[in-house]
C-alpha cells in the first residue's frame, strides 16, 4: 500500500516576464528537487508579447501547475493558457483547488499596468476562491499583488502601492501562507500579517514545504 505524503513540496515563482529560458531551468530544478506542485504568481509575460513556452516547460514534465495572471496578461489569456496546458495547469483566479489537506485559492491582476483590476475585483476573486477551499485544514492564497501596509510595499517604486484587497483577504480568510510577487525589489522577503506568512517569491523561485 502506497504511503500517503504528509507534506507538499512547492516551487513558487513570479514575474518571469517572457523568459522561457528561465522557465526551462526552473522546470529542471523542480524535477531535481522532486517538487509536488508549481505555483506561478503572475506576470508570466511582458505585455503579452510572448506567451509561449512559459507554462510549457512545467507541463512537458507532467508537473502540476497552479497559476494566476499578473498585470501583464489578461484574464482571457490566463483562461487560454489553462485550456492549452490541461490537465496539468489550473488558473486560480477566482477559483480554488484542494490537494490533500491543503486548499489553494487566488486572484491575479494589480491596480497598475496594461491589464489592471480594481481592488473590488481582486477581493471578489479571492472571496469566490476561498469559498471553494474554506473547509481545508490548511490554506494557501496566491496573488500577483502584494498586500498594503508591508515592507514589500515600501521597497517598490512610489506608484506601485500594495493592494488593500489582498490585505483585507489575508486578515479575513487567514490563510496559512500568502504567496505574492509583483514587486521585483522585494523578492525573497517574508513577512507576517497576523498568523499568515506572506512570501514574495520572485523570478528566482522559492521552494516551500507545507
Amino acid at each position: 500500500m502506497k504511503k500517503e505524503k504528509k507534506h507538499l513540496k512547492i516551487l513558487a515563482v513570479g514575474d518571469l516576464h517572457g523568459d522561457s529560458a528561465k522557465a526551462s531551468k526552473l522546470a529542471e530544478l523542480a524535477v531535481k528537487e522532486k517538487v509536488d506542485l508549481i505555483i506561478l504568481a503572475g506576470d508570466l509575460t511582458f505585455g503579452e508579447n510572448k506567451i509561449d513556452y512559459l507554462i510549457g516547460p512545467f507541463a512537458k514534465r507532467k508537473l502540476n501547475i497552479l497559476f494566476v495572471p499578473g498585470n501583464h496578461e489578461s484574464l482571457a489569456t490566463a483562461d487560454f493558457l489553462e485550456k492549452l496546458y490541461e490537465p496539468y495547469a489550473k488558473n486560480l483566479h477566482g477559483d480554488g483547488k484542494i490537494l490533500g489537506e491543503i486548499g489553494f485559492f487566488g486572484a491575479g491582476g494589480a491596480t497598475v499596468g496594461p491589464f489592471f483590476l480594481s481592488e473590488n475585483d481582486i477581493y471578489e476573486a479571492l472571496r469566490k476562491g476561498f469559498e471553494k477551499v474554506k473547509k481545508s485544514k490548511k490554506k494557501v492564497m496566491v496573488t500577483h499583488s502584494h498586500p498594503s501596509g508591508t515592507l514589500m510595499e515600501k521597497l517598490g517604486v512610489s506608484f506601485i502601492k500594495g493592494s488593500s484587497a489582498v490585505r483585507k483577504a489575508i486578515e479575513k480568510f487567514k490563510p496559512d501562507i500568502a504567496i505574492v510577487s509583483h514587486i521585483h525589489e522585494a523578492e525573497g522577503i517574508e513577512e507576517k500579517i497576523g498568523k499568515t506568512k506572506v512570501i514574495n517569491v520572485g523570478r528566482k523561485g522559492k521552494i516551500i514545504t507545507i
